[in-house]
């Protein structure tokens, strides 16, 4: 009997329905194998008890369950060799296991073995929101949600693959239509039918997936700088003069704007203090001294930090818990009370810095309080990003610290909207899930911890143009939470606003064109005007043979080059900090662009792209303002502008295993690739990030003297 309940060995990708009566289960598995062109098995136990039935009146009884069992399965057996790559099942034994459970509160071990081993690449679990139809069989019409969690148990208990589909029948088909699809890719990438499970639940799109791999496996294609961008060539330069005037052109049209400040904040400090965890794990206090620990490192930063400790915001508190923790610190040797100060600091539950977000961290010491990033932020909100005596600040954080911002901020924002006379509205959210990337092994296969699990990674700050995307604003200001000041800010307040009143001039224009654009009566030398415009002002090359173009050739051409989102960049002079800045790039259609560009974006073996790279004369300080809506004042879909090539390849380590993962587009260049772009330069006062700890020692981050 049990052979005759053996699964033939194959590699038919097998479906099967499984739920309740009446929940669609026959429907569906017909219509999916029209959709692809192979075949179905019907459920067995429905020919055999209609038979039953007809012939005697009777009904199933707990002896049919075996022969229906056995049925079942010689259908799927049989159906094997003329199924076309894919087998869908109407059912399978499981369902047969769990009506015995149902009806007879037992179950034959033979059938119970089989419902445990009979393995499915993927089974569709329906569910009740279907009407329920009468027919000689069906007698479970009450109570159908206590059924469906019978049924969702067994398929939890035995861990099978499984999806549970909703919705109508046409619905269903989409879903099942596209899910059985995925997986199909899925299996060719190396992923298990569980695999495929955890990727459809974390709503990962399976083709993005798929150019993930072909990414880690053929490279990123390179992108090809024409030349740099420099002042008066790619870069405009403005006077204090011209900075005022742009400051109160903006402040003259912003009270019928909506303005919204844009931070992301969800990463965690471990990089600002990197230095002093690497002191914690290899400096030994036993048998040697700190300035033995330094020599032996050669580590320049730990210096600074010790002698200039008493200057951190931070101090007081610090050098507080610790004499707390250790009661005889004060009579400890110097090293040791230098040791126990940063051990504190990075480790004791009180602090743990470097595993907090930057944003809650102490940033600068005021005559009456010290504040965090986030205070400094909500200060600059309301010297820039105010219309109608209303303040809006959206910071991307990660779930577990979102009560630590809320904390501050319910704390602070009662003082500045009392002092300024301006309401402030704070809003989150989380980087999406769905944008997690999958790492891949040194074989290309995905690759599995010692637990044989996939390992996910965060897309990187690129998956944030979702957030950015889901904002409603008309002009969106967008800063890094580290880069704030304690001193200056009406200086940086003046060009943040400048940047948003060339914005706005940028977006006058080119509304006007755009509706010239959509009129009957465009004349040739309003187009002529237009591509002017776009070749000096927007900096976009237009094709050689665009005046061979049909009128309306023309017209649609130029319409696709102006109708996209734009962005101004305020962009400092390089003074040797690491990250990207601004260059002519030339596509492969022969089309020059600006772009921020980073040193991974280019052929690192091209002597003169190195040349090129090297040569920037200016750094993106991630300062921009941007525009949002068209002009129609309908949103653009950002996610429609992202150069999806552009992403970074990162190899990582994860218990001695290596591997490899592609991290998004950054945000502020390849998931911005295809918005219009202007390069502004701004003074160095208005670039103040807080990469390491040390950087908060600079004159930007302590108290005037």
């Amino acid at each position: 009997m049990e052979e005759k309940l053996k699964q033939k060995s194959t590699e038919i990708i097998k479906i099967a329905m499984f739920g309740p009566e009446s929940t669609g289960k026959t429907t569906l598995a017909s219509q999916l194998a029209v959709k692809f062109n192979t075949v179905w098995i019907p459920e067995f136990a429905r020919d055999f008890l209609q038979d039953k039935w007809d012939l005697n009146q009777e009904i199933c009884s707990q002896q049919d369950l075996i022969p229906i069992a056995i049925g079942q399965i010689k259908l799927e057996n049989e159906a094997l060799s003329i199924a076309n790559k894919i087998l869908f099942c109407d059912t399978n034994v499981l369902l047969t296991k769990v009506f015995s459970d149902m009806y007879y509160n037992s179950c034959d071990a033979i059938l119970e073995k089989a419902a445990k081993e009979h393995n499915y690449d993927l089974i569709f679990l329906t569910d009740i929101d279907v009407a329920w139809e009468k027919d000689d069989l069906r007698d479970k019409k009450d109570d159908r949600k206590t059924t469906l969690e019978i049924f969702e148990n067994a398929l939890i208990d035995y861990k099978k693959p499984y999806i549970k589909l909703s919705g109508t029948k046409e619905e269903r088909l989409e879903k099942a239509t596209k899910i059985v699809t995925d997986l199909l890719k899925a299996k060719q990438l190396g992923f298990t039918s569980s695999d495929f499970v955890e990727i459809y639940k974390r709503s990962i799109n399976m083709d993005a997936i798929e150019f993930q791999f072909s990414i880690l496996k053929n490279g990123i294609p390179k992108l090809y700088l024409d030349r740099t961008a420099v002042l008066n060539d790619g870069i405009i330069p403005i006077t204090k003069e011209e900075a005022t005037y742009y400051s109160n052109y903006f402040d003259q049209k912003k009270e019928g704007l909506k303005l919204k400040k844009f931070v992301p904040a969800s990463g965690a400090a471990s990089r600002m203090f990197k230095f002093l965890n690497e002191f914690l794990n290899e400096f030994k206090p036993e048998t040697e001294s700190i300035n033995a620990y330094i020599n032996r490192k050669k580590d320049k930063n730990l210096p600074i930090f010790l002698v200039a400790k008493e200057k951190f915001p931070f101090y007081e508190e610090v050098i507080s818990e610790t004499k707390k923790m250790i009661p005889n610190f004060n009579s400890l040797e110097k090293d040791l009370r230098d040791y126990w100060f940063i051990k504190t600091m990075l480790t004791s539950p009180e602090f743990d810095f470097s595993n907090k977000p930057k944003g809650i961290l102490l940033f600068h010491q005021y005559n009456t309080h010290t504040a965090t990033a986030i205070e400094e932020h909500l200060n600059e909100c309301i010297h820039y990003a105010t219309s109608k005596n209303k303040s809006h600040l959206h910071f991307t954080v990660s779930e577990e610290h979102q009560n630590s911002f809320e904390s501050i901020i319910n704390r602070v924002k009662p003082t500045f909207e009392a002092n300024s006379n301006i309401a402030i509205s704070v809003k989150y959210s989380y980087q999406n899930k769905s944008t997690d990337v999958i790492a891949v092994a040194a074989d290309g296969k995905p690759f599995r911890d010692e637990n044989n699990t996939l390992l996910f990674r965060p897309g990187g700050h690129g998956a944030l143009i979702e957030n950015l995307n889901y904002l409603n604003g008309d002009i969106i200001f967008i800063k890094n939470i580290d880069n704030v000041i304690q001193n200056h800010i009406e200086e940086i307040a003046l060009y943040k606003k400048a940047l948003a009143g060339i914005l706005i001039q940028y977006q006058e224009t080119i509304f006007k064109y755009m509706k010239m654009l959509t009129s009957e009566s465009v004349s040739n030398e309003e187009l002529a005007e237009i591509v002017d415009y776009i070749k000096s002002k927007l900096n976009i090359s237009i094709k050689p043979d665009f005046v061979k173009y049909t009128k309306e050739s023309k017209i649609e051409h130029l319409q696709t080059i102006l109708n996209r989102p734009i962005r101004v960049c305020g962009m400092v002079k390089n003074e040797g900090e690491p990250g990207g800045g601004p260059f002519w790039v030339i596509d492969k259609k022969g089309k020059t662009f600006l772009q921020i560009i980073e040193s991974s974006q280019i052929d690192t073996k091209d002597e003169h792209q190195i040349k090129t790279f090297e040569s920037a004369t200016h750094f993106n300080p991630v300062d921009l303002v941007c525009g949002i809506k068209d002009y129609n004042g309908q949103k653009f879909d950002l996610l429609k502008y992202i150069d999806a090539n552009s992403g970074f390849v990162v190899e990582k380590n994860k218990n001695g295993k290596l591997y490899r993962a592609f991290e998004l587009p950054g945000l502020w260049n390849g998931a911005m690739a295809k918005w219009l772009t202007v390069f502004v330069e701004v003074p160095l006062v208005t670039f103040n990030p807080v990469k390491t700890v040390n950087d908060l020692l600079k004159p930007a981050h302590q108290p005037k003297e």
